[in-house]
């Protein structure tokens, strides 16, 4: 019986540590605490972009990673593109903005 609750409490230790662990982020995964986070900035960026008369936003994808903002899509002007990373930077949380927006060229 000794034996059984040692090692009952040595399987619960473990089985706690693991569950702690898997919540963890990593260089390239997000811990749970971090994705919900990008997803709040992510849709921060995305309501401020849509608050803004001068662009489209609806032609702009946001990404959030660790804070990263990504944005991606098309404008039809270098200053929409612009605009865009200003409004992004402007968000709470937002670490760094990579701004892969194309402007469209006439034809």
């Amino acid at each position: 019986m000794k034996f059984l609750n040692r090692n009952l409490g040595l399987i619960v230790f473990l089985f706690c540590t693991l569950v702690l662990l898997s919540c963890a982020g990593s260089r390239t995964r997000e811990s749970t605490g971090e994705y919900i986070d990008d997803s709040t900035i992510t849709t921060k960026v995305k309501a401020a972009l849509l608050a803004e008369p001068g662009i489209r936003s609806y032609q702009i994808s946001v990404e959030t990673f660790k804070g990263v903002v990504q944005l991606s899509g098309f404008v039809d002007t270098q200053q929409q593109k612009s605009k865009a990373s200003e409004i992004a930077w402007g968000v709470d949380g937002v670490s760094s903005v990579k701004n892969n927006i194309l402007v469209k060229q006439p034809y």
